[in-house]
């Protein structure tokens, strides 16, 4: 977080410790992308109501609140706690908060279901770890770290096995695609990018399926990026690229290498050069760019909305443009102001912008990724988070929009998946806007984006989801499930300060 000042600094906490542990958020949780907002009157009331409910049900069911919110049955109560306050956007009811066995019995139900998260990442190295260590040695048999760089494991190591944790174990998540955050300061990048690409290799010779992609990430501007760019498709065979048109997101006061994805000179060689390897996917990072950002960043602000995109995407048919959060730009700012913006002209700053490509121009190849955007709205406003997957569903189509969650930074991301299968556009939005309802969990909407969409983009074949029912991941979480701790309803970003 070296961008922040120490006055920012000073009114955040990190989450893991002063965060309510419930399964859903009561707060907004950050990464170092963007300040987290104080939590809202009613977020507050949503944790106060939630804490009532819980004390109550667990007490009947025999449990500690910290076990009930390791439950089906706990998770439910979130849910109910969020409709109570905000209005029925999730469907659940109190009888599957209040009845363990209906609850088990849903989730059971929906355990199977195929979902790539297509936005993932490690933690950053931090002396927060030092907390949860014990936690996280449940996966550590598999001595991950010691493989990949030949030396015993450290508490810097730990990392990646609550990754393994919270994503493969606590989640209904079946593949993941590993992210990364690149930097002018080489050694502030999230993740080497020969690490990520060793991690890739062991998770997948671990399980014995396809259960881990990964980017290569591109700096376009930098000193001999193109060259990496070959160096890549020999070397590591990526997935797919990834790319900040900011440059630094970590050092954007650094940030010497911004760029527009339009740029013939800059950015067209690089298209030619990975259209002919068969690698077709480019990840941008756009939005998460609040007013309070771009007030303090004035410089990168035309290089983070979506108005280099179109063009980019109607010159290079033959490539698939996923746009990263797609392209949301009040991550970090006012929910209240994001809401006052949508409620009074039906557009959300440069989501709405993103879900227009298509129709403004002519293009079917410009995808929508829910990283981070579903996980902020939902917990903050979830009448925002019905309308942006409305508006993303209406301009993108639903076979343009792909899961994503930027976890672990908010935990296990079961509660998103939970979120999404839950949320329903409420009729009134549907009329005035003209938008479809979402459907049911397991329903053709929700399946396209949950898995359909990645799985065609990424040739992951449909026989690959009955082949991981039996693979070493399956064969670990088994035994994890069994005995393991549980979830952990942890949350390893930032919050603020109450005042």
């Amino acid at each position: 977080m070296k961008f922040l000042s120490d006055e920012m600094i000073s009114g955040l906490l990190p989450a893991e410790t002063a965060s309510f542990p419930s399964p859903v958020p009561t707060q907004i949780v950050s990464s170092d992308e963007y300040l987290p907002v104080p939590q809202s009157a009613q977020q507050r009331e949503v944790e106060a109501r939630l804490t009532e409910m819980s004390d109550r049900l667990a007490r009947h069911q025999g449990l500690s609140r910290r076990r009930f919110f390791q439950t089906a049955a706990g998770m439910a109560a979130s849910f109910v706690a969020m409709n109570a306050v905000f209005g029925r956007y999730f469907a659940v009811s109190e009888a599957e908060a209040a009845t363990p066995e209906l609850a088990n019995q849903l989730a059971d139900a929906q355990a199977g279901q195929m979902i790539i998260d297509g936005h993932t990442h490690f933690l950053r190295d931090d002396t927060r770890l030092m907390g949860f260590v014990k936690g996280r040695e449940a996966v550590g048999q598999w001595g991950w770290n010691k493989e990949l760089s030949g030396k015993e494991q450290t508490i810097d190591d730990l990392k990646f096995n609550n990754y393994v944790k919270e994503v493969y174990m606590d989640s209904d998540t079946k593949v993941s695609l590993l992210s990364n955050s690149p930097s002018d300061v080489p050694e502030d990048w999230f993740i080497p990018q020969d690490q990520v690409f060793k991690t890739r290799a062991a998770v997948n010779e671990k399980a014995g399926t396809r259960r881990m992609l990964a980017h290569f990430t591109f700096t376009p501007g930098q000193p001999g990026w193109l060259e990496k760019v070959d160096e890549a498709v020999e070397k590591y065979k990526p997935d797919s690229w990834k790319g900040y048109t900011v440059g630094d997101n970590t050092h954007k006061e650094l940030a010497a290498y911004p760029w527009h994805a339009d740029d013939e000179k800059l950015m067209y060689p690089f298209y030619e050069k990975i259209a002919k390897t068969g690698i077709k996917n480019v990840c941008i990072h756009k939005g998460l760019f609040a007013p309070a950002v771009a007030e303090k960043f004035p410089r990168l602000l035309p290089y983070a909305d979506v108005s280099d995109m179109g063009k980019a995407a109607k010159d290079w048919p033959q490539l698939n443009f996923l746009v990263y959060h797609s392209a949301y730009r009040w991550v970090g700012g006012d929910p209240a102001q994001a809401v006052a913006e949508f409620d009074s002209t039906g557009r959300s700053s440069w989501t709405s912008d993103l879900a227009e490509i298509p129709e403004k121009y002519g293009v079917h190849n410009v995808y929508g990724d829910l990283g981070q955007i579903f996980a902020w709205t939902s917990v903050a406003q979830p009448r925002l988070a019905a309308a942006l997957m409305g508006m993303l569903v209406k301009g993108l189509g639903s076979d343009r929009i792909v899961w994503g969650t930027d976890a672990v930074w908010t935990g296990a991301p079961q509660w998103q998946i939970e979120g999404l299968r839950r949320l329903e556009i409420p009729e009134d939005m549907q009329q005035k806007y003209g938008f479809k309802p979402l459907g049911p969990a397991d329903g053709e909407l929700k399946t396209a984006i949950f898995s359909g969409n990645s799985a065609r983009l990424y040739g992951l074949e449909p026989q690959h989801a009955e082949l991981m029912r039996q693979d070493g991941l399956a064969t670990l979480k088994a035994a994890y499930q069994a005995n393991g701790p549980g979830r952990s309803n942890l949350r390893y970003g930032y919050v603020s300060r109450p005042a």
